[in-house]
C-alpha cells in the first residue's frame, strides 16, 4: 500500500490518522494475465490503483475488439464511467499481465469523502488526472494522423510499445495490425 500513499503524498501530506483511515478500505486483488477486471455490462463497483501490472480498455467484438485505453503501474483505474454513475460498463477491463491492485469499493470510497476532508481532495485530483488523460486521448484520435500518433504514443508513451501486442497497439491508435506494420516500416 505504500505506493498508494506515495502517489497520495505527491499531492498533499497526509496525517498519519487520515492514511490509516483510507488505507482500512483498500483490499488486495491479484488477476491472472489475460483475467477480466471489469466485464461489459457489469457496474463496475471499485476503484483500483495499480501497483503492478497494465489493464487494457476495449469493447469486445466479434470481429474485432476495439482497445481504448491503458493503465501501468502506479495509476489508479476502472470503468470510470460505471464507477461514478453505477450503471453498467460499456466495456471491459482486462490484465494484460499479472496484475496487483489495491481496491476500494464505491461506498467505502463515499465513507472516505464524507469523513476526511483530504480524502475529498485526492478523489478531486484523481478524477481531475483521468478527465485529462482522455481529453488528450480524444483530441489525439482527432488532430493527429496515424502515424502521428504511433510517433507521438512511441515518444510519450514507450512501455505500451514494450509490454502490450500490437494488435492492441493498432487499435489503439485506431488502425489494422497491416496498418500498423506499415507505418513501423517507414520509421525504421
Amino acid at each position: 500500500m505504500g505506493h498508494i500513499r506515495e502517489y497520495y503524498e505527491r499531492i498533499v501530506k497526509l496525517q498519519e490518522s487520515e492514511w490509516e483511515f483510507i488505507a482500512s478500505h483498500f483490499d488486495r486483488k491479484v488477476f491472472a494475465k489475460n483475467q477480466i477486471i471489469t466485464r461489459q455490462g457489469e457496474t463496475e463497483n471499485y476503484l483500483s490503483f495499480v501497483e503492478t501490472g497494465i489493464v487494457r480498455f476495449y469493447i469486445p467484438g466479434d470481429e474485432n475488439e476495439l482497445t481504448f485505453n491503458f493503465s501501468f503501474d502506479k495509476e489508479f483505474t476502472c470503468a470510470y464511467d460505471s464507477f461514478l454513475t453505477q450503471t453498467p460498463s460499456e466495456y471491459e477491463l482486462q490484465a494484460l499481465t499479472e496484475t496487483v491492485v489495491w481496491q476500494i469499493s464505491f461506498d467505502d470510497l463515499q465513507k472516505v469523502y464524507a469523513q476526511t476532508k483530504v480524502g475529498n481532495y485526492l478523489g478531486r485530483f484523481a478524477s481531475e488526472k483521468l478527465f485529462l488523460a482522455k481529453s488528450k486521448r480524444e483530441l489525439s484520435l482527432l488532430k493527429y494522423n496515424a502515424k502521428e500518433r504511433y510517433l507521438k504514443l512511441f515518444s510519450e508513451q514507450p512501455d505500451i510499445l514494450k509490454f502490450i501486442p500490437l494488435k492492441y497497439v493498432a487499435s489503439y491508435i485506431g488502425i489494422t495490425p497491416q496498418g500498423l506494420s506499415r507505418i513501423r516500416r517507414q520509421i525504421t
